[in-house]
């Protein structure tokens, strides 16, 4: 009985309190892999667009600032795609490099448990997922713009300019249709034609203008114009009554030349802000414009919490996997991140096209697998 008590070693105290040097310790540990692993995939990436668009670049004797430019301005729309795999696999590097030098098991001893001593790394995790989430909402948009814009000047030359040339434009409600043989953003339009339809889609009238100019805070001002009203059927047209200014109130025609630019690029490469206000604004959005633009808004808030649910599912497979196995835990932790961005794709085209709400859409998948890896954290605590 006296050699059990002196056998008997207390278990430590759990620590949850403020750990300087493990903290420091654990930081510098996780970002040498992170930061090896960003610039890794940045590479890989790199060559499978050179492999992919070289062969343009080549036959049509683009410039090497050119090409440069080009593959400069893709590289920030892998970041959605590199940011959580290169979280993931650091932190599993981290904490098997760990295991392996029975700093893990010291740690526990200690009463430190594994959650604590990877608190800077959740940490890093939630800086991380901030940081991707404005870096998708600034940079990613334009630059997938410029990029988009030079591959195409590269075959036809003059695309940068025919940007604004035949553009077409249909109201979210679907009640209007306008034509633009050349538009300016920020100037008057050239040669318009809009077209006006009834509650049954009849076509009602139709004007055609040599310009047309949006008025702030007024409308929009037509001017050598001919408008042409229709039978009820929307088939017969009317005679056409030609005036040399038509004026439509701001009540009934409040898009922006602003609004018909963002309403025809498409909705991955509008921002966040100028999404809610297109869904706030336009009150008799057509619902299938409602559900691109919904589950792209939700989809966009979720996704980048693929960097959080990266660490949730790396640290407690890595400290489960510590001694032996740890190769497996990577190839499993490595699938559920497929699998979720997969699922995530899947649910955003079925969100897309209204068969499921998009909410669940947008939200759905990213809820599910934060709760799965928080289930993991509670259950390795």
């Amino acid at each position: 009985m006296q050699l059990k008590d002196e056998l008997f070693i207390p278990i430590p105290k759990r620590k949850w309190t403020f750990l300087p040097v493990i903290d420091r310790y654990m930081f510098q540990e996780f970002m040498i892999p992170f930061t090896v692993l960003i610039l890794g995939f940045i590479i890989l990436f790199l060559i499978a667009d050179i492999y992919d668009n070289i062969k343009d670049f080549l036959e049509n004797n683009a410039s090497s600032m050119t090409m440069i430019k080009y593959y400069l301005l893709k590289l920030p729309g892998h970041v959605e795609f590199i940011l959580p795999l290169s979280i993931l696999l650091a932190c599993m590097y981290t904490m098997a490099n760990m295991g392996k030098n029975l700093e893990i098991i010291a740690m526990r001893a200690s009463g430190i448990s594994v959650h604590r001593a990877c608190a800077s790394i959740y940490f890093i995790a939630l800086v991380i997922t901030g940081v991707d989430f404005m870096f998708k909402e600034t940079i990613v948009p334009v630059s997938e713009k410029k990029a988009y814009i030079i591959s195409k000047m590269v075959t036809r030359g003059t695309y940068e300019f025919d940007l604004k040339e035949m553009l077409s434009y249909r109201s979210p409600d679907s009640m209007k249709m306008w034509f633009f043989k050349y538009f300016d953003l920020d100037g008057i339009q050239k040669d318009v034609m809009l077209k006006k339809y009834r509650d049954n889609n009849t076509l009602d009238w139709d004007i055609m203008a040599e310009e047309a100019e949006f008025i702030k805070g007024k409308g929009w001002e037509f001017r050598r114009a001919t408008v042409t009203t229709y039978d009820e059927e929307g088939l017969m047209p009317n005679r056409p009554q030609k005036m040399s200014v038509i004026t439509k109130d701001i009540s009934e025609f409040p898009e922006t030349p602003k609004d018909i630019i963002n309403q025809i690029r498409p909705p991955d490469e509008l921002p966040t802000l100028v999404i809610i206000d297109l869904l706030m604004k336009t009150k008799n959005m057509a619902k299938s414009s409602k559900n691109l633009y919904e589950t792209t808004l939700y989809k966009r808030l979720a996704f980048p919490w693929a960097c959080v649910i990266a660490v949730f599912l790396g640290v407690p497979l890595a400290a489960r996997n510590e001694r032996s196995g740890i190769f497996m835990a990577i190839i499993t932790a490595v699938g559920i991140i497929l699998v979720y961005t997969v699922v995530s794709q899947f649910m955003l085209i079925l969100g897309n096209r209204g068969v499921v709400p998009p909410l669940i859409a947008g939200i759905g998948p990213t809820l599910a697998f934060l709760a799965y890896g928080l289930y993991n954290v509670k259950t390795n605590n």
